[in-house]
């Protein structure tokens, strides 16, 4: 099973936009049913995370432990707790509308 950790930007991006909390729980559980088909993988300084839309202008940014590691994308974002943290393991980093959540990388 995939264990779900909510970043505490996510968490406080989320007070923001809590008229869509129930759009973003919903995507949540089916990124954590399927972690990479159900996101876009990127690339720059957004390296090793993947986008998923919420709605057509709001994302979710997030990474799966196992693929970043995999990758050796672990080398670059440099997660405080990647030592101790399981590779069935998604992050969810930012949501936020789609200009936003990519400037605040």
């Amino acid at each position: 099973m995939i264990e779900a950790r909510l970043e505490a930007a996510f968490l406080k991006a989320l007070e923001k936009h809590a008229s869509i909390r129930k759009l973003v729980k919903n995507k949540v559980e089916m990124i954590l049913e399927n972690p990479v088909s159900m996101g876009e993988s990127l690339k720059g300084n957004w390296q090793g995370f993947y986008s998923c839309h919420v709605k057509r202008n709001f994302i979710i940014i997030y990474l799966f432990c196992e693929i970043c590691r995999k990758k050796g994308d672990d080398a670059v974002i440099l997660c405080s707790d990647c030592g101790t943290t399981p590779d069935q393991t998604v992050k969810f980093v930012l949501p936020g509308p789609h200009d936003q959540a990519y400037g605040a990388h």
